[in-house]
């Protein structure tokens, strides 16, 4: 099972310049992990996006307890910047990887979620946790249109990791997945950058078909609205999932080749927007993706999106990269929420949101972010005990 919690958690707190922040890094740089909510759900949206799905190797509630004891010592530390052990080692190999040496926090942010298959797996109750699992962590239902591929979907934990340098999020990934040895294998991974404006300050930035994303996003700022809409809570939630949220994450193909031979006004009318300002068009077809995606069609129902755009080598049979959106939201309860809006536009009234023309859904999988961890415990300890 490799080291004991205690000593890795004495490995973690073992100081040195491998371990120390980066100088001139500041508190500016550092989201902080501890707290009543997990960082990386409502903390504004950061450039970059490692995202890994986990399955859980055995059957042991023991091993699944010590995984999670050391993957929240070690967010904890890299959210502030240090490694998670020595990198001068001599005829060892070094604990931490030691690519994020002198690079600083990057306001780095780990978050921690479990899949259905966790509580229950080919009606396999395998670590006793069935009887725990929270009635809007469902499985989600085929969506008109889905193209879904069972090696980049599901998984028994999620992990989203976001920073604003690329080679932070990526030492955090590389570093969970090292000490998960023996633990649990990484099902599917997927970078990303360019994200969704999730908040006020930032400028809206744009996606890999030209359009601004997050025009009707909700902000970090709105705390009515996060308490809402994203934070989960009884009697609808069990106990332990009281201040967490619940996690949908897509992977969406975009056809680059259709969208590239659209005429602009083709694709203005297929989003609802003008592509350069943003600004919504006059007459707004009922197709189109702001009408069917939009709170005011969708009866009030609302998400919290925190998507990023990705590129996958290229695609043999057009020639043009293989591109898309990781499709990230948060939601106190998806069956109110994702699949009543989903459902809506994949058409299942009738009448499909216009962009699907160009996009599949290849990936899904669905998450029990558990709420926040404050030192001296883990996430998810008030579930798996």
């Amino acid at each position: 099972m490799g080291a004991s919690a205690a000593g890795a958690s004495a490995l973690l707190a073992e100081s040195g310049p491998a371990a120390e922040a980066a100088p001139g890094t500041g508190s500016r740089g550092v989201v902080p992990f501890y707290g009543s909510h997990q960082a990386g759900i409502a903390t504004p949206a950061q450039n970059y996006l490692q995202f890994g799905s986990f399955d859980v190797l055995g059957s042991s509630r023991a091993n699944l307890k010590h995984l999670m004891h050391i993957w929240t010592d070690a967010a904890a530390h890299m959210s502030v910047g240090k490694g998670i052990g020595p990198v001068r080692t001599g005829n060892t190999p070094p604990v931490d990887t030691g690519e994020a040496v002198g690079l600083g926090p990057s306001k780095l942010t780990v978050t921690f979620g479990f899949g259905p298959s966790l509580f229950t797996s080919n009606g396999v109750d395998r670590f006793g946790l069935a009887k725990h699992r929270p009635a809007p962590l469902v499985d989600l239902p085929a969506f008109h249109g889905d193209a879904l591929q069972a090696d980049i979907s599901g998984g028994d934990i999620g992990v989203q990791v976001c920073a604003d340098d690329p080679q932070v999020a990526f030492h955090a990934m590389h570093d969970l997945i090292k000490q998960a040895s023996g633990l649990a294998t990484p099902k599917w991974l997927l970078a990303g950058f360019g994200r969704t404006g999730n908040t006020k300050r930032q400028v809206l930035p744009r996606n890999l078909m030209g359009f601004q994303d997050g025009n009707a996003n909700i902000v970090a700022e709105d705390s009515s609205a996060l308490n809402r809409i994203v934070w989960a809570g009884e009697p609808v939630s069990p106990a332990w999932m009281r201040g967490g949220s619940y996690l949908v994450a897509r992977r969406i193909e975009i056809s680059l080749e259709l969208w590239d031979t659209t005429s602009l006004d083709g694709q203005q009318q297929t989003i609802g927007r003008e592509k350069i300002s943003g600004v919504v068009l006059p007459h707004v077809p009922p197709t189109s993706h702001i009408v069917l995606s939009s709170p005011s069609h969708n009866h009030g129902q609302r998400i919290l999106r925190r998507g990023y755009s990705y590129v996958d080598g290229v695609d043999l049979a057009s020639g043009f990269p293989a591109v898309g959106l990781m499709f990230l939201c948060y939601q106190k309860d998806p069956r109110a929420q994702f699949i009543k809006i989903q459902k809506r536009l994949s058409g299942a009234d009738g009448v499909g949101d216009a962009l699907s023309v160009y996009i599949r859904h290849i990936g899904s999988a669905v998450f029990a972010c558990p709420p926040g961890a404050s030192p001296g415990t883990f996430v998810g300890q008030q579930l798996i005990g």
